[in-house]
């Protein structure tokens, strides 16, 4: 198949289109690189958002000089991502709070991967191999990957993952055992990237039936490592978000078969969003399905009969379209629903979850195009660049567009307020935002409408309690508090400030025993909640246990590098020696 201007498929030969001088691979690898860059410009300005601050910024392991040893060999982070971690914590002593360094790195490895994506699809000899690079590189919904940095995630894994497929393809077309294990090695690393790309066995058995029409014996025996790797790490990401992610927290109590609809639901709106990536959003409106209701599984009726149309035409048409939409929902079914992740408490979809599928359509797309064009390759040869260009002119200036959401998290929730404002989570944020901006007022009129759409929101009573007690409304702060852990009885942050609270209400007794139970819930981690207990035994007259309280939190303080906190327990622990008292409302989280 021959396309004018995508190299690797055939691209322009001699001078029959008047672009063979144009014809070299570097070029071309050069020229993503800067469409890519270009599209993404206004991600050099952005800075830290949702969830950065847990995973990097106030994240203790990122300052401990041990935090490598805690990310590779222990339950300390919420997570197993210890490649991802591991990156962070070396980047965390090149540029620190600077966000400029973390971006960068996401975009080299978004656009390195997106070369990747080009090698990759040459040698599986698909139509517009360059065309769908380009096209990945510059697509919109990518934005959230790439211009999120908790997203390292994601960008690092998928650098990983292509890696592992050039490198297996290889290994297939030159039976050198070396491209197997250097593309074993690559899988694990991906995988301890993110566990998302745990489908990958599947893709190559996928890739084998593409290339040769069947899967042979030899397929199957080269896929069992990478299996048995990917099944292992499944379960250890499995027990991590269940025992320390999500913990006692309800994510989804809804049936296999609401989950069923829901997975059709997902796979289409992907889809849709793949190929019109129009009014994206952080967090998209909370599906309720209706399990009861027959209409609820149309969506995977109809993914099911497009599959079987596709086989049943897999000696003609249908082998491309099988291969491109089964690796789309092949790499989507971690993130279908039948599994619980925290952040289906708030969305059932994603930007960032199809970053691994979304090749899949595009690649089609590519090939769709390549194939509609070659035709006018010797009568019309500016037709096919013209067509392409426009379409990576129109995607680039979508993505440039979204990456200005990113710019800061005051404008990533007024964006999505704007296109979802039903979401409580989103009114609880922005009220936080505000708060730290001393828009008192305002921020607790965003707590209150997050409790008025969702009356059990456990960050919007604690977020309303702690702006209720800057106000002097103690009683009031109390009260949300109190409710905050009827609903959640661990959550260490709530019992840690409405400690502080009752300290200041004389209620000693009680706010010992909260701060101590803050502390266990906090695995003893915690400095700011060792403090509080700190100030709960001095309160109660107890110096003794006060002063050991308080040294342990500046031990912590110190080996997170957290210098205001250890100024102010140094101070603390010289009136705890004294027989003086100083109890304050503390951090709220």
């Amino acid at each position: 198949m021959r396309f004018g201007l995508v190299p690797g498929t055939g691209a322009a030969a001699g001078g029959r289109t008047g672009f063979s001088s144009w014809n070299q691979p570097w070029l071309w690898g050069v020229f993503l690189v800067a469409i890519t860059v270009t599209a993404y410009l206004p991600v050099w300005y952005a800075g830290f958002i949702w969830d950065d601050d847990k995973f990097l910024l106030e994240n203790p392991l990122i300052r401990m000089p041990d935090g490598l040893y805690r990310f590779w060999f222990t339950a300390s982070s919420p997570d197993y991502f210890p490649a991802t971690s591991s990156t962070l914590w070396f980047e965390w002593r090149l540029w620190g709070k600077n966000p400029l360094g973390y971006h960068l790195v996401n975009l080299f490895l978004h656009a390195l991967s997106s070369l990747l994506w080009w090698r990759v699809l040459v040698r599986l000899k698909i139509p517009g191999a360059w065309l769908a690079a380009a096209l990945f590189a510059v697509h919109p919904v990518n934005v959230e990957s790439v211009a999120w940095i908790t997203e390292r995630k994601n960008t690092l894994a998928m650098f990983f993952f292509v890696l592992t497929l050039l490198w297996y393809l290889r290994f297939k077309d030159t039976g050198r055992r070396l491209w197997y294990c250097v593309a074993a090695g690559a899988f694990v690393l991906a995988l301890l990237s993110k566990t998302a790309v745990a489908p990958l066995p599947f893709v190559l058995l996928g890739l084998a039936w593409w290339r040769q029409g069947k899967v042979e014996r030899r397929d199957l025996l080269h896929s069992i490592p990478f299996f048995g790797v990917a099944t292992v790490m499944a379960l250890i990401t499995v027990w991590f978000q269940y025992h320390l992610s999500i913990g006692s927290e309800i994510v989804r109590d809804d049936s296999f078969f609401s989950r069923l609809a829901g997975a059709g639901w997902a796979v289409w709106f992907y889809l849709y969003k793949a190929v019109i990536p129009l009014n994206l959003l952080f967090v998209y409106p909370r599906w309720k399905i209706d399990a009861a209701n027959l209409l609820s599984y149309v969506p995977v009726f109809l993914a099911t009969m497009v599959f079987l149309v596709c086989f049943h035409y897999r000696r003609r048409w249908g082998k491309a379209w099988l291969s491109g939409l089964g690796y789309f929902v092949v790499m989507l079914l971690p993130v279908l629903g039948f599994l619980n992740i925290y952040f289906m408490r708030y969305s059932m979809v994603a930007d960032h979850w199809q970053y691994f599928s979304i090749i899949g359509p595009i690649a089609l797309i590519a090939a769709g195009i390549t194939i509609g064009l070659r035709s006018f390759g010797e009568r019309k040869p500016l037709l096919a660049p013209v067509i392409c260009g426009i379409l990576l002119i129109m995607l680039g200036g979508l993505t440039w567009r979204q990456c200005g959401m990113y710019t800061d998290v005051e404008t990533l929730w007024r964006t999505t307020l704007a296109g979802n404002p039903d979401s409580p989570m989103v009114y609880n944020n922005l009220g936080g935002i505000l708060l730290e901006k001393g828009q008192t007022h305002e921020a607790i009129t965003h707590f209150q409408k997050a409790l008025e759409i969702e009356p059990e929101h456990v960050n919007a009573h604690n977020n309303l309690a702690f702006t209720l007690h800057q106000k002097g409304m103690l009683d009031e702060a109390i009260a949300h508090f109190q409710r905050s852990l009827e609903l959640q009885p661990d959550d260490a942050g709530a019992c840690n400030n409405l400690a502080n609270i009752l300290i200041q209400r004389g209620r000693v007794s009680e706010a010992i025993a909260l701060a101590q139970q803050a502390d266990r819930l906090s695995g003893g981690m915690n400095p700011v909640i060792i403090g509080t207990l700190a100030a709960a035994y001095a309160a109660a007259g107890r110096f003794s246990e006060a002063v050991t309280a308080a040294r342990q939190a500046l031990q912590l303080a110190s080996a997170q590098s957290n210098i205001a906190l250890a100024n102010s327990l140094r101070a603390q622990i010289g009136l705890y020696e004294t027989g003086l008292t100083s109890s304050g409302p503390g951090r709220y989280e």
